[in-house]
This record gives C-alpha cells, sequence and structure tokens, in this order.
C-alpha cells in the first residue's frame, strides 16, 4: 500500500509550484496535533496541503511524512484509521490528508487517531465547515480549523504582475487610505487589472488555463451541489436542481428585492427548507448571507441581502450583472474574511457592529449616511483625496 502511494506522491509534489504561497500558510500553526483547512472547490487547498508536504520532507526525514488523497477512487477504500496506525508503526510523524469529505467515516477515524497516536500530527481539507462540526464524532474540540477563501484582489495582482503587495488591516486603511492608496499607486495602476479580478480572478485555476475558466468555475458549482452536499447528505439528489435554481433566482434579483417568501415558492420548497438551502449554500462557499445583527438561520425572517459568495459567480450565471451588485458583492465578499458583516439601517452594511459603509460609484454622496460616526463611503474609483471616501479595490488589499 505505501509503496504505490509514495509513487503518487513523488510525481505530484514534482508538479506543484513551491514560490507562491497563499495568504494562509503563513497564518496556520502548523505544531498543532489536528488541522483542517476548509473552503470551497479549486481555492487552493490541495494546493497548501503539496507545499507543506514538499516542505516537510526538505526539513525532515521524507519517510516522516505521507501525502494522501481520497479524491481518486483507488484510494476511497483504504481505511484512514488503519493508513495512520502502518504510517505510526514505520515511524511516519506528519499525515497530510486531502479531499477528507469523502472518506465516509472520516470523523470517526480521525477522533481515534488523535486519541491513540498522539504524536502523530493530521492536517486534512474538507470542503465544508459544517460537515467538520456536524460530525458523529466530537471534534470541535480537538481540530483546529481553518477557513481558506479565494483569492484577493492583492493575491491576485501579485500572481498576474509577479510582485510582491503588502495586505493592510481594516483599521490601516480607515486610518491612512490616503497614503495607503499612494504608496500603491507607485507600484501599480490600481484599475488597470479590477475588471479582471471580478470577472476571472478569485480561484486560482484561472492561472492554470485562462480561456476554460469560467467553464471550470460552472463546474466546480455544480460538482459542490451534485457532489459535495449530496456525499455530506445535506441534499438529496432529486432537489440538487432547486438548489442551482435558487442560487440562478439571486443572482438575477438585486439584493434589496429579494422576498423569502416568493423564492420558496419560486422553486417549489418550504420556507424552512429554503433556509437550510440557503444555509448549505453558504457553508458551500457559493453563497454570502448578509444578515442583521441576530445570528443564525433565524435572521433571515429580519431584513438582508443574500449575495454569490464572489463576483466570479456572477459573471458564470450571468452575462451582464448589474455594477451596483457587483460592487457590494466583492465588498461583502472581501470584509467576510475576518470581518461580520451585517445590514445597515441607513448605510448598506455594518462591518463588527462599529463601522458604517455605503458602497456606490465615484460621485456617490454622504447623504445616506451624514451625522454617523464611524460612517464611510466606498467610491468605485481609482483614488480619493477626502479620508472618509475610500476606493471599493483596496478592501481587497485585507488578506
Amino acid at each position: 500500500m505505501f509503496n504505490t502511494i509514495k509513487k503518487f506522491e513523488k510525481v505530484i509534489l514534482k508538479e506543484i509550484p513551491s514560490y507562491y504561497k497563499r495568504y494562509l500558510y503563513e497564518k496556520i500553526d502548523f505544531s498543532s496535533s489536528l488541522i483542517g483547512i476548509v473552503g470551497a472547490r479549486g481555492v487552493g487547498k490541495t494546493t497548501l496541503l503539496l507545499q507543506y508536504t514538499k516542505e516537510l520532507k526538505q526539513t525532515y526525514d521524507p519517510y516522516k511524512s505521507l501525502y494522501f488523497s481520497y479524491d481518486y477512487p483507488t484510494n476511497i477504500d483504504i481505511k484512514l484509521y488503519e493508513l495512520a496506525d502502518e504510517f505510526s508503526k514505520i515511524g511516519g510523524k506528519f499525515l497530510i490528508i486531502d479531499e477528507i469529505h469523502k472518506y465516509k467515516n472520516f470523523a470517526l477515524d480521525l477522533k481515534a487517531i488523535y486519541d491513540f497516536y498522539p504524536k502523530l500530527k493530521v492536517i486534512f481539507t474538507g470542503s465544508c465547515a459544517s460537515s467538520i462540526y456536524n460530525s458523529q464524532a466530537d471534534l470541535s474540540r480537538r481540530v483546529v480549523l481553518y477557513n481558506m477563501s479565494g483569492l484577493s484582489y492583492r493575491e491576485f495582482l501579485e500572481l498576474s504582475l509577479d510582485i510582491s503587495l503588502p495586505s493592510y488591516s481594516l483599521e490601516d486603511i480607515l486610518k491612512n487610505s490616503i497614503e495607503i492608496v499612494d504608496l500603491i499607486s507607485e507600484l501599480i495602476k490600481p484599475l488597470e487589472y479590477f475588471e479582471n479580478y471580478l470577472q476571472f480572478g478569485y480561484y486560482p485555476f484561472y492561472f492554470r488555463d485562462k480561456n476554460q475558466y469560467l467553464r471550470q468555475l460552472n463546474a466546480v458549482i455544480n460538482m459542490t451541489i451534485d457532489m459535495d452536499l449530496v456525499s455530506l447528505g445535506l441534499v438529496k439528489v432529486s432537489f440538487t436542481h432547486k438548489l442551482k435554481k435558487l442560487l440562478n433566482i439571486i443572482c438575477e434579483s438585486e439584493p434589496f428585492e429579494l422576498n423569502i417568501t416568493k423564492i420558496s415558492a419560486n422553486i417549489g420548497v418550504s420556507r424552512n427548507t429554503l433556509y437550510s438551502y440557503l444555509n448549505h449554500l453558504e457553508k458551500s462557499a457559493l453563497l454570502n448571507i448578509v444578515a442583521d445583527n441576530k445570528k443564525g438561520v433565524t435572521a433571515l425572517s429580519k431584513p438582508q441581502k443574500l449575495y454569490p459568495n464572489n463576483t466570479n459567480i456572477f459573471y458564470t450565471m450571468r452575462s451582464e450583472p448589474k455594477i451596483g451588485t457587483i460592487r457590494e458583492t466583492f465588498f461583502v465578499n472581501q470584509l467576510k474574511e475576518n470581518h461580520e458583516v451585517t445590514t445597515s439601517n441607513k448605510g448598506d452594511f455594518t462591518i463588527d457592529n462599529r463601522y458604517i459603509f455605503e458602497v456606490g460609484g465615484k460621485n456617490k454622496s454622504f447623504k445616506q449616511i451624514k451625522d454617523l460616526n464611524n460612517s464611510y463611503l466606498v467610491i468605485d474609483d481609482d483614488s480619493t483625496e477626502h479620508p472618509k471616501k475610500i476606493p471599493l479595490w483596496l478592501f481587497g488589499f485585507l488578506y
């Protein structure tokens, strides 16, 4: 068994690029015993695992680490616990498992490995965080979970131009936006690649085959619904078309026009079932729900907005999405990585229950948020000389 796995590992490691590491790589505490990386299909989880495996083999005895993927039909019958047991017996220290959600009993096996092989470090990827926390075994107390998003605008620029660009905290941007814009503008033209990013730049596989990008993204959407949500037992095969229809309706609607009652009637499900579908789409990184200050699915009964997870999905579902909705989708997507995004009574969004933002074109005024503390305009322009008018693209430098 190990000879076959090692041969495959050797071949795939030769193909993996190691020169560029995504933002999450530096955030992970690899000293933890059990690490999970979750995120949408295509955001680069496998590449991160392989880069880590490559680094391990350069640091330790190559036989101390093992990369294994359940993404291949020939591997699906290999029992995870038995693999860990055999690997531990030959001195293995680092077990790296890809696409773990495709293995039926992963939760029970991970719990057993954690309990009985404390010296064996395990890092794994999965496509849905809820599959970890809703599993049969209590993994939430054992696993350190990281969520991996798609490329930020900053990362897209780094890969496109082969340069290094800094990231900034939200507080940095709010306090020093004019100075930051000046610094970045010395290196690049901020809007030169922004439209490309909005259409094609969120998923790293764009750089492998640019001409087939939207077709591949459409395949990612279909596989997420048809395979991942079904295999996790969240949706029946006979109802997957309803989730696709729901996602299409959201892409065709203005966020403020969405009516839960009308949508549930349109796709032929109850309101409670619709709430579950929306939750599944959000957990699988196809949708972003922006609710009021209440938490959870019950917040959907209050004023809220629904967006595709990222702007690229819009361009896959619609040929000419409205620019106002594209702006808001980008803003929500980039802020949700590290912040809580909710609706606002006067502006478009409240961030961390503290800052209020109104998003619009370069001629947008302060009318809707005037006299509000901690309020800012987010404008679709390359730069501004007003400290409370911040270019939209700059929020693509948050990670």
